[in-house]
């Protein structure tokens, strides 16, 4: 009986051992591939931290329209008394293939607001083309304070959200008066990048450091219904060490692109610079020439001019000089397609009609779209069948004069955000 116990000892002894033998194997090898794949997952997890993923190298600036003619957003303002030289205003810049949102400040009275809204929605051009509209929800616009801005910012995202498809925004008051024919400004700005911006601008801000950007003001009309001028605090600030401030003119040209930018502010540079300027003197000389010339993607898109004749003191003072008959010569040298700032019913405005419009006080501005030199029995069919079709005259030679000037200067580039 003994001598078989050994024997049956052996039969399972040796499977044991094997058995553990095979288990510490896997166990070995299991742990190995473990240990390396938990390493290559950890190097790669590393590297991935090594390249960050942020959103705004997703966003792209915005292209540009490759139509042959391009097209204009319009804002037109004005403020109490102001509705009868708006609607003259904006008979005088309207074409067919632009976009024009006006704006009647709440200081202006409830039957001046009427009046304006009725005009818009009554001529039969502008319902059956629809490229009008008012800015219905209106706002109160301090002068020299922020709601400037804030006034532009709400008719460009109107412009933007409504307006189809446009190449430039340009701003306007109702003192503000062309001096070329929407043909000749089409034709000539056909023939450059759509891209560039025009707009007056400098970082040498001088004295406006101390009596603009250090003191701190409050607009009234961010939070009242009643027009008055701004606010001053006793406290001053420091000048902004995150940015570089730039001023300039407050009248401009601006492209789609850069619209789109100040408006969505993707890497939130506009929305700060907004805030900092919600307590600046005279903002709208400052605001959007500090965005652009502060975004990589623009600073180099800009052209040092407002597209205006402004006739200032020398040195300049808070207010242009009125202009009339005896300035009407320099506004024709000037080549500029605006001029600013002009009385009500300023006799020189008829002069700029008929000498240089072609049209009478009263009337819209021929063009190829609308060759009718009485400004009567228009029809809008028409109009939109032609609206491609230009008729440059002098205007357009002149205005080319000023923009090629300026595009082949020799400090052109010199001049981005100098």
């Amino acid at each position: 009986m003994e001598t078989n116990k050994p024997q049956k000892k052996n039969k399972w002894f040796l499977p044991l051992v094997f058995s553990l033998l095979l288990s510490t194997l896997l166990m070995f090898i299991s742990i190995f591939i473990s240990s390396s794949s938990n390493s290559q997952l950890y190097h790669t997890h590393v590297k991935s931290e090594l390249l960050p993923r942020f959103v705004e190298s997703k966003l792209k600036v915005s292209a540009t329209s490759s139509d042959p003619v391009p097209r204009i957003a319009y804002l037109i303002s004005g403020s109490m008394g102001d509705g009868e030289s708006l609607k003259r205003t904006l008979k005088a810049l309207y074409h067919p293939r632009n976009q024009y949102a006006v704006h009647l400040d709440l200081e202006a009275s409830a039957e001046e607001r009427l009046d304006l809204a009725n005009f818009v929605r009554n001529e039969p051009l502008f319902v059956k083309l629809g490229n009008v509209r008012m800015v219905v929800r209106a706002n109160l616009v301090t002068y020299r304070g922020p709601t400037m801005v804030t006034n532009t910012l709400h008719a460009a995202a109107i412009l933007l959200k409504e307006g189809g498809e446009w190449d430039w925004f340009i701003n306007l008051s109702a003192s503000d008066y062309p001096l070329v024919t929407q043909d000749d400004l089409l034709h000539t700005l056909s023939a450059i990048p759509r891209n560039l911006n025009f707009i007056e601008h400098t970082s040498d801000i001088g004295w406006k450091e101390y009596q603009r950007a250090k003191p701190v003001i409050i607009d009234p009309g961010l939070y009242s219904l009643r027009k008055s001028d701004v606010f001053w605090a006793s406290e001053k600030r420091s000048v902004p060490t995150a940015y570089r401030l730039y001023t300039g003119s407050a009248w401009m040209m601006l492209s789609r692109p850069f619209v789109d930018y100040f408006l969505w502010g993707w890497d939130n540079l506009p929305r700060i610079v907004l805030m900092y300027y919600a307590n600046f003197l005279s903002s709208p000389e400052g605001y959007f020439h500090t965005v652009i010339c502060n975004a990589e993607e623009f600073r180099n898109t800009t052209v040092n001019h407002d597209l205006h004749f402004i006739s200032w003191d020398n040195p300049p003072k808070q207010h242009p000089h009125f202009l009339t008959v005896d300035d009407y010569q320099k506004m024709v040298d000037s080549n500029a397609p605006f001029a600013r700032k002009f009385g009500r019913n300023e006799p020189v405005l008829d002069k700029i009609d008929s000498e240089l419009l072609g049209c009478n006080a009263d009337g819209f501005v021929p063009g190829r779209w609308f060759n009718n030199k009485t400004n009567s029995n228009l029809f809008p069919y028409d109009a939109m069948k032609n609206s491609t079709k230009l008729k440059p005259g002098p205007g357009a030679e002149r205005l080319k004069r000023l923009i090629n000037g300026l595009l082949s200067a020799k400090d052109f580039h010199a001049n981005h955000c100098s």
